[in-house]
């Protein structure tokens, strides 16, 4: 199974399990704010015990892109326009 997939299944199960004991222990009465509920619990849960499994996504799809920066046409001459900007010095700068 791909580190994607399982991330995402995992993820959708932190915010379904909480809606559901909710909705179970209190009623549907307040179900928007259930959901709103659940919602951060699962993004909390996520963010502390889902660091493996979202570690491995962000490796797949690091793979899967190649990891190389893409580089444009003008980046050399960015780059020279930095260089020389920061070796030049500013007017007055001595003048105390």
């Amino acid at each position: 199974m791909p580190a994607w997939l399982r991330y995402t299944i995992l993820r959708l199960l932190l915010i379904v399990v909480p809606l559901a004991i909710l909705l179970i222990a209190f009623g549907a009465r307040y179900w928007l704010w259930w959901t709103v509920a659940s919602v951060i619990i699962g993004f909390s849960l996520s963010y502390i015990f889902l660091r493996g499994p979202r570690e491995a996504m962000a490796l797949e799809l690091a793979e899967r892109r190649g990891a190389k920066p893409v580089a444009t046409g003008d980046d050399a001459a960015e780059d020279a326009e930095i260089e020389a900007s920061a070796h030049r010095e500013t007017p007055g700068a001595g003048a105390n």
